[in-house]
């Protein structure tokens, strides 16, 4: 069925008219845009506008981007699907402007903002927008309000929420710019912006068309996410009188996240549910097979808010327990979080929200899945055998099989384990996405997981160097070419640094780079293996051999390979 479509240009008077009456759906998320954004967006409109020396003429346009609405032909009313940013923070700067111009202007500006009733055309006194129903009340009465700027900028922002902070300290930050420009600047900028600066409106009847809008059009806005479009479609199945309450766990679980992670769950769930790669868009598939809107308090009860929980305890490896195990399935978690994908995420949030209560349970099954998922890494496996080796972990978690057993999804086969030891015990160094894990994860084994590394840059350099200079010591050491490439690459040879690299000195004689390339400025070492190297007096082919297999014996027992 062909859907109407309506895409069309127009400058900010007409968009701040009768023609719109915008509203703010329950499902978007809070206003976010902070006063980089909010300055930047200024910024970009005073330099466009350029100085009283110059008439504001056409090539001084400004394009504000586009927002998609879901509106009818004939009726004013529309739903803001993305778009709710800039218009948001276009309406506190027409405040902000209405409280500093003249009360003759002031009173035009208004206009653009509050919409006066006429019974003869049979209209009603309302706002231009209309905020979520969270936010709506602190919007009219600080922004939209006539006599309500000078107050929004004495609340106590510690009492705020973090949407209310932003409409806050935007509000601020225009009020202070704007003072600095006199009153006839003021008017200038007040023309420029509401006839030379333009939106395109795309409006469409109904939210799936929105949906495939929004994804392709490149605004300046925060994009919406899956979530949001779930979230509407998911709360909307609720009763009225029970939307607010689930409303509010949907919003708190979204700010403990973060939105960013909060968007990464959604993809977590989908892969648990369906336990297969994408193969349409996600919002398909949640409609199509994981069905929400089917029990959407039991969606939010039993699927968003446990899973919720979960990935913020597994992000921040925040467990808390009465017992020993918690040091141990904190320990595991931030190793898991340095695996270079988030493949393992899924199957993590499910047992743990199965086992949360039962720390020795969690700690056993936290060991073998970072065995997993650093043996997936280390023989590079990509993305679909991956998703196929979780998905069959995912299916042996629901049935609640033994996971332990010889043949279990979450145990490494004896060609994986194998594989695994020939790609550590040979040439790690090039291999740039698995080196400083292994290394790291070595390290933290050896200094018995006292170790931290929490530092701005961890680096992976050579003791032997890899082109080391003519009459060093290092060629009396290795004068073969061959024997030197033997062993320049492996982690015998390797040692991690807390700073950048330097070029010049990664070619010092041994005893020069231990005293100038291997110590930190405070003398103290935060490496275990690059203190053993400090303890050697030469650096010959048997001392790398040896440590070579010491190496090698602790990652096989770190990983029971």
């Amino acid at each position: 069925m062909s859907v109407s479509i309506h895409a069309t240009e127009k400058a900010l008077f007409k968009v701040f008219s009768n023609d719109f009456a915008f509203s703010i759906p329950a499902y978007q998320r809070p206003y976010a845009w902070t006063k980089d954004q909010a300055g930047e967006l200024l910024n970009d409109l005073l330099s466009f506008l350029g100085d009283d020396s110059e008439a504001i003429a056409d090539t001084n346009s400004y394009f504000l981007g586009s927002i998609v609405l879901i509106k009818g032909e004939d009726d004013p009313k529309a739903d803001v699907v993305d778009g709710q940013q800039r218009l948001t923070t276009l309406t506190i700067l027409l405040a902000v402007l209405r409280s500093l111009l003249s009360e003759k202007n002031a009173s035009k500006m208004t206009k653009y903002i509050y919409q006066e009733g006429d019974k003869i055309e049979g209209t009603s006194d309302c706002y231009r927008l209309k905020l979520r129903e969270r936010d709506e009340d602190f919007f009219r009465q600080y922004i939209q309000c006539e006599t309500g700027l000078d107050n929004v900028l004495k609340l106590d922002a510690s009492q705020l929420t973090d949407s209310q902070r932003n409409i806050q300290e935007n509000a601020s930050y225009f009020y202070g710019e704007l003072r600095k420009l006199s009153e006839q600047e003021r008017e200038r900028f007040s023309h420029y912006l509401m006839t030379r600066c333009f939106l395109v409106l795309v409006s469409t009847p109904d939210i799936d068309s929105a949906y495939r809008i929004f994804s392709i059009l490149n605004a300046r806005g925060l994009d919406l996410s899956l979530s949001d479009f779930l979230k509407s479609e998911i709360i909307g199945g609720i009763l009225s009188s029970e939307q607010e309450k689930y409303t509010r766990i949907w919003e708190n679980e979204e700010e403990n996240l973060g939105r960013e992670t909060f968007q990464e769950l959604f993809a977590h769930i989908r892969m648990i549910e369906r336990k297969a790669k994408l193969s349409e868009t996600a919002l398909n598939e949640f409609r199509k097979y994981i069905l929400p809107k089917r029990d959407p308090q039991k969606f939010i009860n039993e699927i968003i808010k446990p899973y919720s929980d979960a990935l913020e305890i597994i992000k921040t490896a925040n467990y808390y327990t009465d017992n020993n195990a918690k040091k141990n399935i904190n320990y595991l978690f931030k190793w898991l979080n340095k695996i270079d994908n988030i493949d393992w995420i899924p199957a993590a949030i499910l047992y743990f929200s199965k086992n949360r209560h039962t720390p020795d349970k969690l700690k056993s099954f936290l060991i073998d899945l970072e065995r997993l998922a650093a043996g997936l890494m280390i023989l590079r496996a990509d993305i679909n055998e991956r998703i196929r080796r979780y998905a069959k972990l995912l299916t042996a978690i629901e049935k609640d099989v033994n996971l332990y057993s010889f043949d279990s999804p979450l145990q490494l086969t004896p060609d994986e384990i194998n594989r695994i030891i020939i790609t550590i015990d040979g040439d790690l160094y090039p291999i740039k996405r698995i080196r400083q894990y292994v290394l790291l994860r070595l390290d933290s084994a050896l200094s018995e997981a006292e170790g931290t590394y929490d530092y701005p840059v961890i680096t992976v350099e050579h003791v032997l160097p890899q082109n080391p200079s003519q009459g060093s010591t290092w060629l009396k050491w290795f004068p073969n070419d061959e024997e030197r490439l033997q062993y320049v690459h492996r982690i015998g040879n390797l040692v991690l640094l807390s700073r950048k690299k330097n070029a010049e000195a990664q070619n010092y004689d041994f005893d020069k780079k231990k005293k100038k390339y291997f110590v930190s400025n405070t003398n103290i070492v935060p490496f275990v293996l690059t203190t053993q190297v400090l303890q050697q007096s030469e650096w010959t082919s048997a001392v790398i051999e040896q440590r070579q297999k010491d190496c090698l014996e602790s990652l096989r027992k770190i990983w029971r390979l």
